[in-house]
């Protein structure tokens, strides 16, 4: 098939309409308000709901919330949170009552897509999305938060309900019943 082409007339031939229209965009906005942000002066503000990056957080009396469920890790889309339970012998966990705190809990920053899964599926309420949007490192193994570096940089998280501290109170109440009948 062949496509007929029509003839430019000689005010189109030179591009002078072209450059001229080109100018007047380039002088329209050389004059206009500027709308760059200047970055490190100038921060952005997050809006209300913006899911930020993934922490760990830490309870009023500085104990880890997490249990090592690995509920996160199964539900994260990217797989971008690895969780190694403690094992067979247990770690002790750093408050009473708790069954288990996690050996190892990383998050490839890489990864993540900030879907807040893990969040709302912690039944421990001990991973948020916090308002960080600027993560920054010199080399892919920067990227990977470790739990030390997740619960500095999630900090302290004020729960009102305090579950462990109650469970503690509960099972102090509870009565021993004898397991055999005869005793």
């Amino acid at each position: 098939m062949i496509v007929k082409r029509k003839s430019l007339s000689w005010w189109e031939q030179i591009y002078l309409p072209a450059i001229i229209g080109g100018l007047k965009v380039t002088l329209r906005h050389f004059f206009a308000r500027k709308v760059t942000m200047q970055y490190p002066e100038e921060k952005w503000v997050v809006p209300e709901g913006y899911r930020g990056a993934p922490y760990l957080v830490r309870d009023q009396q500085g104990n880890t919330k997490c249990v090592s469920c690995q509920l996160c890790e199964f539900v994260c889309p990217p797989k971008a949170i690895k969780i190694i339970p403690p094992g067979p012998d247990g770690a002790a966990a750093d408050r009473p009552n708790a069954e288990k705190i996690p050996k190892e809990f990383d998050i490839n920053m890489l990864r993540c897509i900030f879907c807040g899964y893990c969040q709302e599926v912690c039944p421990e309420e001990a991973i948020f999305l916090m308002k960080d949007y600027s993560l920054t490192g010199l080399s892919r193994q920067e990227m990977i938060y470790n739990k030390e570096k997740l619960l500095a940089l999630g900090g302290v998280h004020n729960d009102h309900i305090q579950k462990w501290k109650h469970k503690l109170e509960e099972a102090k109440e509870q009565r021993t019943f004898p397991l055999n009948e005869h005793e």
